[in-house]
């Protein structure tokens, strides 16, 4: 009698702590899923800021890598705090606009951070492991990684500089993944690149390789140039810029869903 009289005292307490744990776990907070953003010029942004892209993203977010400050919410251009980059005033419309806002939509109640650390005119070969482009991307990945969040991908956007010698990039590209998913640690973290514009002919074997990269190495992605213009026979147009961008973010979700 002593033992039931315990339990129904106890009842009400126990009812309002599992109550309270089916709270806290209705209430937790996601954590920021990060991105990485590198490449060349098309990746830093060469597209003019149109009114349609100087809106402010919901729930997306850049990396500052200031102390007080490392997050804001991310506006144009992009690559405003690649530590890299070339002149500010060559900073414009770049993909990772249109992937983010796509992802955002996506998943309207994430918050998606953005590691932008491209630079123009970079060959593959100035991307290598261990030079200062590369360290650059790492170290400013780790550092947003610090703040608190999780690192979902990479999208890359690179080889203009390599045209000429496009049946040595496959090589490099896979010793460029295998670095940054090592340094990451991350093992099957996805990666998607992009193809470069046709409005150059030259282009047209280097847009054949890379689309075998999905076959070569295991949870990458590739995004077409179909139906995409240039400004100058080299950058993308502001519409190709976010049409890219989303392409981007589908191929990302792709992988993120598999």
């Amino acid at each position: 009698m002593r033992n039931l009289r315990i339990l129904l005292l106890m009842l009400p307490v126990l009812f309002y702590q599992c109550k309270s744990s089916k709270n806290l776990a209705k209430n937790k907070v996601k954590p920021m899923e990060i991105y990485l953003c590198i490449g060349q010029s098309n990746m830093a942004g060469r597209g003019p800021i149109e009114a349609i892209d100087k809106d402010t993203l919901t729930n997306v977010f850049l990396f500052t890598g200031k102390e007080n400050m490392p997050w804001e919410k991310a506006a144009n251009p992009f690559n405003k705090y690649s530590t890299v980059r070339k002149n500010i005033s060559m900073q414009k419309l770049s993909p990772s606009y249109g992937f983010a806002k796509t992802i955002s939509k996506a998943q309207p109640q994430t918050k998606i951070g953005l590691v932008v650390n491209a630079k123009g005119g970079t060959s593959i070969e100035q991307w290598k492991p261990g030079d200062t482009l590369y360290n650059e991307a790492i170290k400013q990945t780790k550092k947003a990684l610090e703040t608190g969040g999780v690192l979902k991908g990479i999208i890359w956007h690179q080889g203009e500089a390599n045209v000429s010698k496009y049946k040595q990039y496959m090589s490099k590209i896979t010793e460029l993944i295998k670095a940054l998913r090592t340094d990451l640690n991350q093992p099957n973290l996805p990666f998607v690149a992009g193809q470069l514009s046709e409005d150059k002919p030259k282009r047209k074997n280097f847009n054949k390789m890379i689309l075998e990269l999905p076959s070569k190495v295991k949870n990458t992605g590739v995004v077409t140039t179909e139906n995409t213009q240039t400004i100058d026979n080299t950058h993308f147009d502001s519409e190709s810029q976010r049409l890219l961008g989303k392409r981007y973010a589908e191929e990302m979700l792709k992988l993120l869903n598999d």
